[in-house]
């Protein structure tokens, strides 16, 4: 063999391996996305479930509270029913504000404050909540690396012929990110 064929063949060997290591990172960051999605899965099911109890306990207690209740059930239902990621991220995130401005305004209600099994439904939902957050987080640091890694050279050309698409964050919506005002919750 002579020189040229040898260096052709070297940087055909480079080219492959590379396309092969690039195939295998994309896949591995696909997969994590994927992982990190079922951890949050995993949570919103369980908080999912705890709603209606919630609902029902308080409901007992609260009884003016039945907007607020009666929308926390709606947007249980929706979530449900929904197929588009982006679509149950944001009435995800509107619920987990709806959540926390719930239990602001229980605050009120002395005898449901003493009630143990309210008290131990709103300790199961601060904790999912709590690692809701932080599944979020891990989430959303996955799909920014594999955002990165489909959209920047030369990766990219890999993550294109694989059919690879950047994926959405978990961004919280505006009911989320609302402060609940204790002021405005009980008429003050």
């Amino acid at each position: 063999m002579n020189t040229l064929a040898l260096i052709v063949l070297g940087l055909l060997v480079l080219v492959v391996a590379f396309a092969v290591a690039t195939y295998n990172r994309l896949i591995g960051l696909k997969n994590q996305i994927d992982y990190a999605r079922g951890a949050i899965e995993a949570l919103l099911k369980k908080r999912f479930d705890l709603i209606p109890n919630l609902v029902a306990t308080v409901k007992a207690y609260a009884k003016h509270e039945r907007e607020t209740l009666e929308r926390v059930t709606e947007l249980r239902s929706r979530i449900g029913r929904t197929k588009s990621d982006d679509e149950r991220f944001r009435l995800e995130g509107e619920l987990g504000g709806l959540l926390g401005r719930l239990l602001v305004q229980l605050e009120a209600y002395p005898e449901l404050k003493a009630n143990e099994n309210f008290l131990q439904l709103q300790a199961a939902l601060n904790e999912i909540e709590e690692q809701l957050a932080a599944a979020r987080r891990s989430y959303n640091a996955a799909v920014v690396q594999f955002n990165n890694a489909v959209e920047m050279f030369p990766s990219n050309l890999v993550a294109r012929a694989m059919g690879l698409v950047p994926r959405p964050v978990f961004e919280a919506g505006e009911a989320a990110q609302a402060a609940p005002r204790v002021g405005d919750l009980f008429g003050s």
